[in-house]
């Protein structure tokens, strides 16, 4: 597939990785000033091919890409990591100090992964690979790290995972928010929570919100999917307002003994609704984030409370 490509600034370009051969669900973005590169959000490995050449397509070489960040380390946002370490065995990688283990030994996660998509692992995710501790950074939150051309600012922003960080590029005020600012696609107003398991917690994300909320950054660089300008307000209040009403919803199917077909059933038909309304892809969001994983993470997220609440 040809690379599909949008320069943003002069820096930075969206990376469309065309997952499993859709546009406009998986996002990378590169950083770019002329001699060297850096990549934020890499995706999975099945993607790689398609982030090679396309990075190669903004006149980048590969030689010149000398950094890796990732937002969190689920396969559909880091995946690549450890391919693209042994591919390019120069660059550094950034994580959460949650989330290091897992990239340096990723195979508890591979076999989380396993469990839940059988023979469509290799197929969805590809290679995971781990990343060698040497090319393997540790930051935390309030760090600023150098990029080519700018600098970029950590937040710890826990609810979607507990090792999710956002990054502000503190040139452009660009935030790189992974899952934290929820899934949304270009031209539609409408944030979808992805609630997905195992460390879904809900209090800790509308923290994370607000924590965004007051950085009144110039654009959301989503990679579900894209840049969003203009109103952000809107976006975190509809985010939020969603997050909230979903985990209401199933935890009212809980109380009334549903199980987590019946649970997938209803919010399929609610949510649908919602997307038709304002002229939602309701492909795209559920290629992005299904909703058996949002209500499989909900389900846990209500079971732990229930438990920690008696004890």
């Amino acid at each position: 597939m040809a690379p599909l490509l949008h320069q943003l600034t002069d820096h930075i370009w969206t990376i469309d990785l065309q997952f499993q051969g859709r546009a406009e669900v998986i996002a990378s973005y590169l950083v770019y000033d002329g001699a060297s590169a850096a990549i934020i959000e890499p995706g999975p490995a099945s993607t790689l091919d398609a982030l090679l050449e396309s990075v190669q397509a903004t006149g980048a070489s590969l030689e010149s890409v000398r950094q890796i960040f990732l937002t969190h380390i689920h396969l559909d946002h880091a995946g690549a990591a450890g391919v693209l370490a042994k591919q390019l065995p120069w660059v550094t990688v950034y994580v959460h100090p949650i989330g290091a283990p897992h990239v340096a030994d990723p195979s508890k996660l591979v076999a989380s992964a396993q469990r839940v998509y059988g023979d469509k692992m290799d197929s969805l995710w590809g290679s995971v690979l781990p990343v060698p501790s040497p090319n393997l950074v540790i930051v935390n939150d309030g760090d600023t790290l150098a990029i080519p051309g700018s600098t970029l600012r950590v937040f710890d922003t826990p609810g979607h995972a507990r090792h999710h960080h956002a990054y502000l590029d503190e040139r452009s005020q660009l935030l790189f928010a992974g899952d934290i600012a929820g899934v949304r696609m270009p031209g539609v107003r409408y944030v979808r929570p992805p609630t997905t398991p195992p460390e879904l917690d809900i209090e800790t994300w509308r923290a994370s919100i607000a924590r965004l909320r007051a950085l009144n950054v110039s654009g959301l660089c989503l990679a579900h999917f894209g840049l969003f300008r203009g109103n952000l307000n809107w976006h975190w209040n509809d985010l939020e307002t969603r997050l909230v009403a979903w985990a209401n919803v199933i935890r009212a199917a809980m109380l009334d003994d549903a199980d987590e077909t019946e649970m997938v059933k209803r919010l399929t038909a609610s949510a649908t609704q919602e997307m038709q309304a304002v002229g939602a892809d309701v492909d795209a969001y559920n290629v992005a984030s299904s909703y058996e994983g949002i209500v499989q993470g909900l389900v846990r997220y209500w079971n732990k409370k229930n438990a920690n609440a008696g004890k």
